[in-house]
Protein backbone atom coordinates (compact mmCIF):
# COMPACT_ATOMS: atom_id res chain seq x y z
CA UNK A 1 0.00 0.00 0.00
CA UNK A 2 1.46 3.36 -1.01
CA UNK A 3 -0.72 6.01 0.58
CA UNK A 4 -4.17 6.38 2.08
CA UNK A 5 -5.95 9.74 2.05
CA UNK A 6 -8.81 10.50 4.41
CA UNK A 7 -10.98 13.22 2.89
CA UNK A 8 -13.89 14.86 4.68
CA UNK A 9 -16.92 16.07 2.79
CA UNK A 10 -17.04 19.87 3.08
CA UNK A 11 -20.38 19.55 4.85
CA UNK A 12 -18.43 18.14 7.82
CA UNK A 13 -16.00 21.06 7.97
CA UNK A 14 -16.04 22.48 11.52
CA UNK A 15 -18.47 25.37 12.03
CA UNK A 16 -16.75 26.67 15.19
CA UNK A 17 -13.20 27.31 16.34
CA UNK A 18 -12.10 25.65 19.59
CA UNK A 19 -10.93 27.97 22.39
CA UNK A 20 -8.59 26.11 24.76
CA UNK A 21 -8.82 28.95 27.31
CA UNK A 22 -12.17 27.49 28.40
CA UNK A 23 -10.50 24.25 29.54
CA UNK A 24 -7.24 25.48 31.09
CA UNK A 25 -6.77 24.25 34.68
CA UNK A 26 -4.91 27.48 35.47
CA UNK A 27 -5.84 30.72 33.66
CA UNK A 28 -3.41 32.46 31.34
CA UNK A 29 -1.51 35.47 32.68
CA UNK A 30 -2.92 38.70 31.17
CA UNK A 31 -1.02 40.78 28.59
CA UNK A 32 0.41 44.05 29.93
CA UNK A 33 0.45 47.55 28.49
CA UNK A 34 4.03 48.45 27.38
CA UNK A 35 3.78 51.88 29.03
CA UNK A 36 1.94 51.25 32.29
CA UNK A 37 2.79 47.56 32.83
CA UNK A 38 -0.86 47.09 33.82
CA UNK A 39 -3.20 44.50 32.23
CA UNK A 40 -4.46 45.70 28.88
CA UNK A 41 -8.14 46.21 28.17
CA UNK A 42 -10.01 46.09 24.86
CA UNK A 43 -9.58 49.84 24.36
CA UNK A 44 -5.79 49.49 24.61
CA UNK A 45 -5.79 47.09 21.66
CA UNK A 46 -8.26 49.08 19.54
CA UNK A 47 -5.55 51.00 17.60
CA UNK A 48 -4.21 47.66 16.35
CA UNK A 49 -7.18 45.31 15.93
CA UNK A 50 -10.91 45.47 15.14
CA UNK A 51 -13.12 44.82 18.16
CA UNK A 52 -14.30 41.41 16.88
CA UNK A 53 -10.73 40.06 17.00
CA UNK A 54 -10.07 41.72 20.36
CA UNK A 55 -13.10 39.90 21.77
CA UNK A 56 -11.75 36.60 20.39
CA UNK A 57 -8.38 37.39 22.01
CA UNK A 58 -9.94 37.56 25.47
CA UNK A 59 -12.78 35.07 24.95
CA UNK A 60 -13.55 32.42 27.57
CA UNK A 61 -16.25 30.40 25.76
CA UNK A 62 -15.19 27.01 24.40
CA UNK A 63 -16.60 27.43 20.88
CA UNK A 64 -16.59 30.52 18.66
CA UNK A 65 -18.56 30.45 15.43
CA UNK A 66 -16.74 30.65 12.11
CA UNK A 67 -18.66 33.18 9.97
CA UNK A 68 -20.20 31.70 6.83
CA UNK A 69 -18.33 34.10 4.46
CA UNK A 70 -15.07 32.79 5.98
CA UNK A 71 -16.16 29.17 5.61
CA UNK A 72 -17.08 29.90 2.01
CA UNK A 73 -13.48 30.91 1.30
CA UNK A 74 -12.16 27.96 3.29
CA UNK A 75 -14.00 25.64 0.93
CA UNK A 76 -11.42 26.53 -1.75
CA UNK A 77 -9.09 24.06 -0.01
CA UNK A 78 -10.71 22.80 3.20
CA UNK A 79 -11.13 20.26 4.58
CA UNK A 80 -7.46 19.51 3.95
CA UNK A 81 -6.40 15.85 3.57
CA UNK A 82 -5.15 13.57 6.31
CA UNK A 83 -2.68 11.10 4.81
CA UNK A 84 -1.37 7.79 6.14
CA UNK A 85 2.35 7.73 5.28
CA UNK A 86 2.69 4.05 4.36
CA UNK A 87 5.77 4.63 2.19
CA UNK A 88 7.55 6.55 4.93
CA UNK A 89 6.71 3.85 7.45
CA UNK A 90 8.19 1.24 5.10
CA UNK A 91 11.31 3.33 4.45
CA UNK A 92 11.89 3.65 8.19
CA UNK A 93 11.05 0.03 8.92
CA UNK A 94 8.89 1.12 11.82
CA UNK A 95 5.86 -0.64 13.30
CA UNK A 96 4.44 2.82 14.04
CA UNK A 97 1.58 4.24 12.01
CA UNK A 98 2.31 7.75 10.75
CA UNK A 99 -0.36 10.23 9.66
CA UNK A 100 0.14 13.79 8.49
CA UNK A 101 -2.34 16.60 8.07
CA UNK A 102 -1.33 18.36 4.86
CA UNK A 103 -1.88 22.12 4.98
CA UNK A 104 0.17 22.82 1.85
CA UNK A 105 -2.99 22.48 -0.28
CA UNK A 106 -4.07 26.06 0.49
CA UNK A 107 -3.67 28.68 -2.27
CA UNK A 108 -0.69 30.19 -0.46
CA UNK A 109 0.84 26.77 0.22
CA UNK A 110 0.66 26.68 4.02
CA UNK A 111 -1.61 26.73 7.08
CA UNK A 112 -1.45 30.52 7.36
CA UNK A 113 -4.62 31.33 5.36
CA UNK A 114 -6.60 29.62 8.16
CA UNK A 115 -6.13 32.85 10.15
CA UNK A 116 -5.37 35.32 7.34
CA UNK A 117 -8.85 34.88 5.84
CA UNK A 118 -10.84 35.50 9.06
CA UNK A 119 -8.53 38.36 10.08
CA UNK A 120 -9.01 40.07 6.73
CA UNK A 121 -12.78 39.46 6.83
CA UNK A 122 -13.25 40.85 10.35
CA UNK A 123 -11.17 43.90 9.42
CA UNK A 124 -13.19 44.43 6.25
CA UNK A 125 -16.41 44.21 8.28
CA UNK A 126 -15.03 46.99 10.49
CA UNK A 127 -14.33 49.19 7.48
CA UNK A 128 -10.55 48.84 7.62
CA UNK A 129 -8.86 49.72 4.31
CA UNK A 130 -5.26 48.70 4.99
CA UNK A 131 -3.37 46.08 7.02
CA UNK A 132 0.30 46.12 8.01
CA UNK A 133 2.11 42.98 9.01
CA UNK A 134 5.46 41.24 9.34
CA UNK A 135 6.62 37.99 7.80
CA UNK A 136 9.64 35.73 8.09
CA UNK A 137 9.84 33.13 5.35
CA UNK A 138 6.90 34.81 3.63
CA UNK A 139 4.19 32.23 4.17
CA UNK A 140 2.24 34.56 6.44
CA UNK A 141 2.81 37.59 4.22
CA UNK A 142 1.64 35.78 1.11
CA UNK A 143 -1.40 34.40 2.98
CA UNK A 144 -2.48 37.84 4.20
CA UNK A 145 -1.87 39.23 0.70
CA UNK A 146 -4.19 36.52 -0.65
CA UNK A 147 -6.84 37.28 1.95
CA UNK A 148 -6.53 41.03 1.41
CA UNK A 149 -7.16 40.55 -2.30
CA UNK A 150 -10.36 38.62 -1.54
CA UNK A 151 -11.81 41.32 0.70
CA UNK A 152 -10.47 44.50 -0.93
CA UNK A 153 -7.89 45.40 1.73
CA UNK A 154 -4.47 46.90 0.95
CA UNK A 155 -1.66 44.92 2.58
CA UNK A 156 1.83 46.17 3.49
CA UNK A 157 4.34 43.49 4.50
CA UNK A 158 7.64 43.98 6.31
CA UNK A 159 9.69 40.87 5.51
CA UNK A 160 12.73 39.95 7.62
CA UNK A 161 15.69 40.90 5.46
CA UNK A 162 17.51 37.57 5.54
CA UNK A 163 14.37 35.82 4.26
CA UNK A 164 13.62 38.68 1.84
CA UNK A 165 16.99 37.95 0.23
CA UNK A 166 16.73 34.14 0.47
CA UNK A 167 13.18 33.78 -0.89
CA UNK A 168 12.48 36.19 -3.78
CA UNK A 169 9.63 34.08 -5.15
CA UNK A 170 7.69 34.35 -1.89
CA UNK A 171 7.93 38.12 -2.31
CA UNK A 172 6.77 37.76 -5.91
CA UNK A 173 3.73 35.80 -4.70
CA UNK A 174 2.80 38.59 -2.27
CA UNK A 175 3.09 41.16 -5.05
CA UNK A 176 1.03 38.96 -7.39
CA UNK A 177 -1.77 39.07 -4.82
CA UNK A 178 -1.42 42.87 -4.73
CA UNK A 179 0.54 43.46 -1.51
CA UNK A 180 3.63 45.61 -1.12
CA UNK A 181 6.66 43.97 0.46
CA UNK A 182 9.75 45.69 1.86
CA UNK A 183 12.83 44.30 3.59
CA UNK A 184 12.96 44.83 7.35
CA UNK A 185 14.59 46.72 8.98
CA UNK A 186 13.55 49.47 6.56
CA UNK A 187 13.80 53.23 6.26
CA UNK A 188 10.00 53.54 6.31
CA UNK A 189 9.63 53.59 10.11
CA UNK A 190 11.33 55.15 13.10
CA UNK A 191 12.05 51.72 14.58
CA UNK A 192 13.57 50.47 11.32
CA UNK A 193 15.72 53.57 10.88
CA UNK A 194 17.03 53.26 14.44
CA UNK A 195 18.18 49.67 13.79
CA UNK A 196 19.82 50.58 10.45
CA UNK A 197 21.64 53.52 12.04
CA UNK A 198 23.40 51.06 14.36
CA UNK A 199 23.90 48.31 11.75
CA UNK A 200 23.16 49.06 8.06
CA UNK A 201 23.58 45.34 7.28
CA UNK A 202 21.28 44.04 10.01
CA UNK A 203 19.76 40.65 8.92
CA UNK A 204 16.46 41.53 10.58
CA UNK A 205 14.26 39.53 12.91
CA UNK A 206 10.55 38.95 13.38
CA UNK A 207 10.71 41.15 16.48
CA UNK A 208 12.00 44.07 14.38
CA UNK A 209 9.51 43.46 11.57
CA UNK A 210 6.67 43.38 14.11
CA UNK A 211 7.85 46.74 15.49
CA UNK A 212 7.72 48.28 12.02
CA UNK A 213 4.27 46.89 11.23
CA UNK A 214 2.86 47.91 14.63
CA UNK A 215 4.31 51.41 14.23
CA UNK A 216 2.60 51.83 10.86
CA UNK A 217 -0.75 50.68 12.26
CA UNK A 218 -0.49 52.79 15.40
CA UNK A 219 0.32 55.98 13.47
CA UNK A 220 -2.22 55.67 10.63
CA UNK A 221 -5.95 55.87 11.35
CA UNK A 222 -6.88 53.87 8.25
CA UNK A 223 -4.53 50.95 9.07
CA UNK A 224 -4.78 48.00 11.44
CA UNK A 225 -2.18 45.38 12.30
CA UNK A 226 -2.43 41.65 11.56
CA UNK A 227 -0.26 38.99 13.21
CA UNK A 228 0.33 35.51 11.81
CA UNK A 229 1.10 33.66 15.04
CA UNK A 230 1.56 33.99 18.84
CA UNK A 231 -1.69 35.73 19.87
CA UNK A 232 -4.70 33.82 21.21
CA UNK A 233 -7.06 34.68 18.34
CA UNK A 234 -4.51 33.48 15.78
CA UNK A 235 -4.10 30.12 17.52
CA UNK A 236 -7.88 29.92 17.85
CA UNK A 237 -8.32 30.18 14.07
CA UNK A 238 -5.85 27.36 13.45
CA UNK A 239 -7.81 24.85 15.55
CA UNK A 240 -9.85 23.95 12.48
CA UNK A 241 -6.82 21.79 11.56
CA UNK A 242 -6.95 19.59 14.65
CA UNK A 243 -10.74 19.38 14.62
CA UNK A 244 -10.70 18.08 11.05
CA UNK A 245 -7.91 15.65 11.96
CA UNK A 246 -10.05 14.22 14.77
CA UNK A 247 -12.89 13.47 12.35
CA UNK A 248 -10.52 11.99 9.78
CA UNK A 249 -8.81 9.74 12.32
CA UNK A 250 -12.25 8.47 13.32
CA UNK A 251 -12.75 7.57 9.65
CA UNK A 252 -9.40 5.75 9.76
CA UNK A 253 -10.41 3.91 12.93
CA UNK A 254 -7.32 5.27 14.66
CA UNK A 255 -6.31 7.58 17.49
CA UNK A 256 -2.89 9.25 17.94
CA UNK A 257 -0.55 8.35 20.77
CA UNK A 258 1.90 11.11 19.82
CA UNK A 259 1.18 14.47 18.15
CA UNK A 260 4.07 16.46 16.68
CA UNK A 261 4.24 20.02 15.36
CA UNK A 262 6.98 22.51 14.56
CA UNK A 263 7.04 25.66 16.67
CA UNK A 264 8.20 29.20 15.95
CA UNK A 265 5.41 31.39 17.26
CA UNK A 266 3.13 28.42 17.93
CA UNK A 267 0.17 28.70 15.54
CA UNK A 268 0.44 25.52 13.47
CA UNK A 269 1.42 23.51 16.54
CA UNK A 270 -1.63 24.85 18.38
CA UNK A 271 -3.82 24.16 15.37
CA UNK A 272 -3.06 20.45 15.27
CA UNK A 273 -2.73 19.84 19.02
CA UNK A 274 -5.16 22.08 20.95
CA UNK A 275 -8.38 20.16 20.11
CA UNK A 276 -6.71 16.93 21.30
CA UNK A 277 -5.32 18.65 24.42
CA UNK A 278 -8.80 20.01 25.11
CA UNK A 279 -10.19 16.47 25.07
CA UNK A 280 -7.53 15.48 27.57
CA UNK A 281 -8.23 18.47 29.83
CA UNK A 282 -11.91 17.50 29.89
CA UNK A 283 -11.07 14.01 31.15
CA UNK A 284 -10.20 12.28 27.88
CA UNK A 285 -7.24 10.19 26.89
CA UNK A 286 -3.74 11.51 27.59
CA UNK A 287 -1.29 11.72 24.70
CA UNK A 288 2.28 12.88 24.24
CA UNK A 289 2.32 16.29 22.55
CA UNK A 290 5.75 17.21 21.15
CA UNK A 291 6.76 20.70 20.03
CA UNK A 292 9.82 20.75 17.74
CA UNK A 293 11.78 23.98 17.42
CA UNK A 294 15.03 25.06 15.72
CA UNK A 295 18.15 24.64 17.84
CA UNK A 296 19.27 28.07 16.58
CA UNK A 297 16.19 29.78 18.08
CA UNK A 298 15.14 27.56 21.01
CA UNK A 299 12.56 29.57 22.93
CA UNK A 300 10.84 26.58 24.56
CA UNK A 301 13.98 24.63 25.41
CA UNK A 302 16.36 27.49 26.30
CA UNK A 303 14.14 30.51 26.85
CA UNK A 304 12.89 31.90 30.15
CA UNK A 305 9.20 31.85 31.07
CA UNK A 306 8.65 35.52 31.84
CA UNK A 307 6.88 38.67 30.74
CA UNK A 308 8.52 40.14 27.66
CA UNK A 309 7.79 42.47 24.80
CA UNK A 310 6.51 40.89 21.60
CA UNK A 311 8.67 43.19 19.47
CA UNK A 312 12.14 44.70 19.48
CA UNK A 313 11.10 48.38 19.74
CA UNK A 314 8.78 47.64 22.69
CA UNK A 315 5.65 49.02 21.04
CA UNK A 316 3.51 45.89 21.44
CA UNK A 317 2.01 44.56 24.70
CA UNK A 318 4.04 42.32 26.99
CA UNK A 319 2.95 38.71 27.32
CA UNK A 320 4.10 35.95 29.65
CA UNK A 321 5.85 33.44 27.43
CA UNK A 322 9.00 31.44 26.89
CA UNK A 323 11.35 34.06 25.50
CA UNK A 324 14.95 34.48 24.41
CA UNK A 325 14.64 38.23 24.98
CA UNK A 326 13.09 40.77 22.63
CA UNK A 327 16.51 42.07 21.54
CA UNK A 328 17.75 38.59 20.56
CA UNK A 329 18.47 38.17 16.84
CA UNK A 330 18.60 34.52 15.74
CA UNK A 331 21.11 33.45 13.07
CA UNK A 332 19.81 33.50 9.50
CA UNK A 333 18.82 29.85 9.11
CA UNK A 334 16.38 28.92 6.34
CA UNK A 335 13.29 28.19 8.45
CA UNK A 336 12.51 31.91 8.59
CA UNK A 337 9.03 31.32 10.00
CA UNK A 338 10.60 29.89 13.18
CA UNK A 339 12.99 32.82 13.85
CA UNK A 340 10.98 34.47 16.62
CA UNK A 341 12.32 35.25 20.08
CA UNK A 342 9.18 34.21 21.94
CA UNK A 343 6.61 31.43 22.00
CA UNK A 344 2.83 31.90 22.03
CA UNK A 345 1.62 32.51 25.61
CA UNK A 346 -0.89 29.64 25.37
CA UNK A 347 1.79 27.19 24.16
CA UNK A 348 4.22 28.46 26.80
CA UNK A 349 1.55 28.08 29.49
CA UNK A 350 0.90 24.45 28.49
CA UNK A 351 4.65 23.75 28.60
CA UNK A 352 4.83 25.19 32.13
CA UNK A 353 1.88 23.00 33.16
CA UNK A 354 3.70 19.91 31.85
CA UNK A 355 1.00 19.17 29.27
CA UNK A 356 3.36 19.41 26.28
CA UNK A 357 7.05 18.65 25.82
CA UNK A 358 9.63 20.34 23.62
CA UNK A 359 12.74 19.38 21.69
CA UNK A 360 15.09 21.20 19.30
CA UNK A 361 17.04 20.15 16.19
CA UNK A 362 19.56 21.80 13.88
CA UNK A 363 18.60 22.64 10.30
CA UNK A 364 20.81 20.07 8.54
CA UNK A 365 19.21 17.11 10.31
CA UNK A 366 15.78 18.63 9.65
CA UNK A 367 16.53 18.96 5.93
CA UNK A 368 17.78 15.35 5.92
CA UNK A 369 14.41 14.33 7.37
CA UNK A 370 12.61 16.44 4.77
CA UNK A 371 14.49 14.75 1.92
CA UNK A 372 13.67 11.30 3.37
CA UNK A 373 10.02 12.32 3.52
CA UNK A 374 9.99 13.76 0.00
CA UNK A 375 11.53 10.62 -1.49
CA UNK A 376 8.96 8.45 0.26
CA UNK A 377 5.78 10.55 0.14
CA UNK A 378 6.44 12.83 -2.84
CA UNK A 379 5.82 16.15 -1.04
CA UNK A 380 8.74 18.55 -0.50
CA UNK A 381 8.14 20.15 2.92
CA UNK A 382 8.87 23.77 3.79
CA UNK A 383 11.99 24.22 5.96
CA UNK A 384 9.72 24.98 8.93
CA UNK A 385 7.68 21.81 8.36
CA UNK A 386 10.91 19.78 8.19
CA UNK A 387 11.17 20.22 11.95
CA UNK A 388 7.86 18.41 12.42
CA UNK A 389 8.96 15.72 9.93
CA UNK A 390 12.17 15.27 11.93
CA UNK A 391 10.20 14.98 15.17
CA UNK A 392 7.84 12.41 13.68
CA UNK A 393 10.71 10.33 12.29
CA UNK A 394 12.46 10.38 15.67
CA UNK A 395 9.26 9.08 17.29
CA UNK A 396 8.81 6.41 14.59
CA UNK A 397 12.39 5.19 15.06
CA UNK A 398 11.87 5.11 18.82
CA UNK A 399 8.86 2.85 18.22
CA UNK A 400 11.06 0.67 16.02
CA UNK A 401 13.74 0.39 18.72
CA UNK A 402 11.14 -0.36 21.39
CA UNK A 403 9.00 -2.64 19.20
CA UNK A 404 5.94 -0.47 19.83
CA UNK A 405 3.14 0.07 17.31
CA UNK A 406 2.11 3.60 18.26
CA UNK A 407 0.15 6.05 16.12
CA UNK A 408 1.93 9.31 15.28
CA UNK A 409 0.20 12.40 13.90
CA UNK A 410 2.03 15.48 12.68
CA UNK A 411 1.14 18.70 10.91
CA UNK A 412 2.82 19.13 7.53
CA UNK A 413 2.14 22.84 7.66
CA UNK A 414 3.35 23.84 4.19
CA UNK A 415 5.20 22.85 1.03
CA UNK A 416 8.72 23.95 0.13
CA UNK A 417 8.26 24.93 -3.51
CA UNK A 418 9.51 28.46 -2.81
CA UNK A 419 12.41 27.16 -0.72
CA UNK A 420 14.36 25.17 -3.30
CA UNK A 421 17.46 27.34 -2.94
CA UNK A 422 17.71 25.97 0.60
CA UNK A 423 17.40 22.41 -0.69
CA UNK A 424 20.02 23.17 -3.36
CA UNK A 425 22.36 24.39 -0.62
CA UNK A 426 21.68 21.23 1.38
CA UNK A 427 22.35 18.97 -1.61
CA UNK A 428 25.59 20.82 -2.34
CA UNK A 429 26.65 20.43 1.31
CA UNK A 430 26.63 24.21 1.70
CA UNK A 431 23.88 24.36 4.30
CA UNK A 432 25.48 24.86 7.70
CA UNK A 433 24.11 24.64 11.22
CA UNK A 434 24.32 28.15 12.63
CA UNK A 435 24.65 28.35 16.41
CA UNK A 436 23.23 31.38 18.15
CA UNK A 437 25.52 33.69 20.10
CA UNK A 438 25.45 32.57 23.75
CA UNK A 439 26.68 35.98 24.90
CA UNK A 440 23.92 37.75 22.96
CA UNK A 441 21.32 35.39 24.44
CA UNK A 442 22.61 36.03 27.96
CA UNK A 443 22.48 39.78 27.34
CA UNK A 444 18.96 39.61 25.91
CA UNK A 445 17.70 37.55 28.86
CA UNK A 446 19.42 39.89 31.32
CA UNK A 447 17.48 42.74 29.75
CA UNK A 448 14.02 41.27 30.30
CA UNK A 449 11.61 43.93 31.61
CA UNK A 450 10.96 44.28 35.29
CA UNK A 451 7.27 43.63 35.88
CA UNK A 452 5.50 44.49 39.17
CA UNK A 453 4.07 41.50 41.01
Amino acid sequence: MSQTKFLLDESRMPTHWYNIAADLPVPLAPPLHPGTMQPVGPDDLAPLFPMALIMQEVASEREIEIPEPVREVFRLWRPSPLIRAHRLEKALGTPAKIYYKYEGVSPAGSHKPNTAVPQAWFNAQAGVKKLSTETGAGQWGSSLAFAGALFGIEVQVFQVRVSYDQKPYRRALMETYGASCVASPSNLTNSGRAILAKNPDHPGSLGIAISEAVEVAATHDDTKYALGSVLNHVLLHQTIVGQEAMLQLEMAGDDPDVIVGCTGGGSNFAGISFPFIGQQLRGGRKRRIVAVEPAACPSLTRGKFAYDFGDTAHLAPLTKMHTLGSTFTPPGFHAGGLRYHGMAPLVSHLKELGIIEATAYHQRECFAAGVTFARAEGIVPAPEANHAVKGAIVEALRCKAEGRSETILFNLCGHGHFDMSAYSAYMADKLVDQPYDEAELAMALAGLPSVPA
